[in-house]
């Protein structure tokens, strides 16, 4: 951009502004697999968005991820303890190891439930100065006890997108669970498994794709000149 376009940006910080540029995107590869991590909304025995998110793992491990699933059982209620206790240590620990997430959660009186909200709840925006969610990949799936339901999803994208993560396109919600999945607990062949498969697939497609550029993708322009703001208050401030 030519000096006199930036002159016309009246309200623009020059040494803020930046033009997006191909050039700019990292070339290499990072050498490890995908790091996935998959979290359920379910505490019962037999819990269908825990099966789902089981049969999920498979796949990522079969298309060359490393994978994780956090357990919620023996989380506290958000802001209930301090973030110390083991459970809400694990439970960051595993979103900064992550690259991309699998968030799975049962509708229940038309809405995600409180345990996959809790989990989400117990992600903070940032730590220290990393934000720990930012620039990840994220895949969203329900299940429904009844006819096939849209709402956790819909609501999951919501929570993403506040959570500044890239949320694929794609998503599942597997009607009537209690009938796709065997006496082993292994989902049955259906247009659901085969949806469930695209979900996975293309997770680990972005997540190759936008990983080693994640830092650079999510740079806002607007926290530039915060940052800057606030360098040159620190700077600039007197000596007492």
């Amino acid at each position: 951009m030519s000096k006199k376009n930036i002159d016309d940006l009246l309200n623009i910080e020059e040494e803020s502004f930046s033009l997006p540029s191909k050039s700019s995107l990292s070339l290499s590869e990072t050498g490890h697999p995908p790091r996935i991590l998959l979290m359920y909304g379910s505490l019962r025995e037999r819990s269908f968005s825990r099966l789902l998110v089981e049969e999920s793992a498979r796949l990522l491990t079969a298309m060359g991820a490393e994978v994780r699933i956090f357990n919620p059982e023996g989380l506290p209620l958000p802001d209930s303890c301090e973030p110390s206790h083991p459970k809400v240590s694990e439970l960051r620990e595993l979103v900064m190891w992550s690259e991309g997430q699998v968030w799975c959660s049962p509708e229940k009186h038309g809405s995600m439930t409180g345990i996959m909200k809790s989990q989400i709840d117990w992600i903070p925006l940032s730590l220290g100065a990393v934000r720990p969610t930012q620039g990840k990949t994220l895949a969203v799936m329900q299940v429904c006890g009844g006819s096939q339901s849209f709402n956790v999803v819909n609501q999951l994208r919501v929570l993403g997108r506040w959570m500044r993560m890239f949320t694929i396109p794609n998503q599942s919600s597997v009607a009537k669970a209690f009938l796709e999945f065997d006496e082993n607990d292994r989902m049955k062949p259906s247009s659901y498994y085969n949806r469930v498969v695209d979900v996975m697939e293309e997770l680990i497609k972005f997540t190759l794709l936008l990983r080693d550029n994640q830092d650079y993708l999510v740079d806002r322009y607007s926290e530039r000149v915060e940052s800057a703001e606030a360098l040159s208050k620190r700077v600039n401030q007197r000596s007492i």
